[in-house]
């Protein structure tokens, strides 16, 4: 034999171990074992036996259950070296290819979709949260109502929290006591990141792109209807006024549009009226009789 064959061959017990024979034949030992953790009836049939390593085999039986179908208990045998006595290592049940399996577990920050809050609802912020940043610096602490406080930081980690107690107010003369004469009261603003974020959102319903938009005959930077934000979201964003329009109340971009734009189609004005022909309001006097030409000669004569 080749040492090249010797080490193939190894390689190959070291990569697909043979199961030890006793503890393959150890079936009976290891259904009892399976049974003794599992309800009576649960154990079904035995499916395959897998090796593990060197005189450590693990037997799989069906599982019956009907709420774990495709489930198979698993139980483990070993032997030690040179003893003929098989022992029982562990027995668990585990999920097969084509097992029955529940959802992976989503915090519930990430679970959370736009609509989901209610009436009564509290949704904490994280102290690190990209959308935020200090509204002003100065104040030796942070708010009473920042999420970064000692009163809301515990609040983050419950799902079921509840504030039952408004923020105390500013100390008169402190840097919060300021900013609130000042109309600053907020303990955090929008980042730039907050603000794209906001963007794409109000982008993607009403924007450009949208087949309103693309259909439409002009866009809402020309419309009467459009209220435009302030700050630095007035130059993309505004919010439509147009009670009849898709948009209305809503945040839509400039580039946005709708067929309810307020100049795409203006009624036009109504005709001026015609002038009758015949004047039917003024009075118009008729002589009853006519001068005759015989008393316009005499009073030539007369006058002569």
């Amino acid at each position: 034999m080749s040492a090249a064959t010797t080490r193939g061959r190894t390689a190959r017990t070291a990569r697909t171990p043979v199961p030890d024979r006793l503890c393959a034949e150890a079936v009976d030992l290891a259904r009892a074992a399976a049974e003794e953790a599992a309800a009576p009836g649960i154990v079904g049939e035995h499916v395959a036996v897998v090796s593990e390593g060197d005189r450590v085999v693990t037997h799989y039986f069906e599982c019956k259950d009907p709420g774990y179908r495709g489930w198979r208990w698993a139980v483990t045998v070993a032997r030690a070296s040179r003893a003929k006595n098989v022992t029982l290592d562990e027995t668990v049940l585990l999920p097969g290819s084509d097992a029955l399996l529940a959802p992976e577990w989503v915090p519930w920050s990430e679970r959370l979709r736009p609509g989901d809050m209610g009436p009564g609802d509290l949704l904490p912020t994280e102290a690190d949260d990209l959308r935020l940043e200090p509204g002003y610096t100065g104040a030796d602490e942070p708010l009473p109502n920042a999420p970064v406080t000692d009163e809301l930081a515990d609040l983050v980690d419950v799902e079921d929290a509840e504030l039952t107690t408004r923020p105390d107010p500013a100390v008169r003369g402190s840097i919060a006591a300021v900013a609130d004469e000042l109309g600053m009261r907020r303990a955090r603003v929008l980042s730039r990141y907050g603000l794209h974020s906001a963007a794409d959102r109000w982008d993607e319903e009403f924007g450009p792109k949208t087949p309103m938009a693309q259909a439409a005959p002009a866009s809402c930077v020309s419309c009467a209807f459009l209220v435009p934000l302030s700050g630095s979201l007035r130059q993309a964003f505004g919010v439509c006024a147009n009670e009849f329009g898709p948009a209305d109340g809503h945040v839509v971009s400039l580039s946005y549009g709708c067929g309810g734009h307020s100049e795409a189609a203006v009624m036009p004005k109504p005709p001026a009226a015609v002038p009758h022909r015949l004047d039917t309001v003024r009075v118009d006097e008729y002589p009853l009789h006519e001068a005759s030409s015989s008393s316009s000669s005499e009073e030539d004569l007369g006058h002569a």
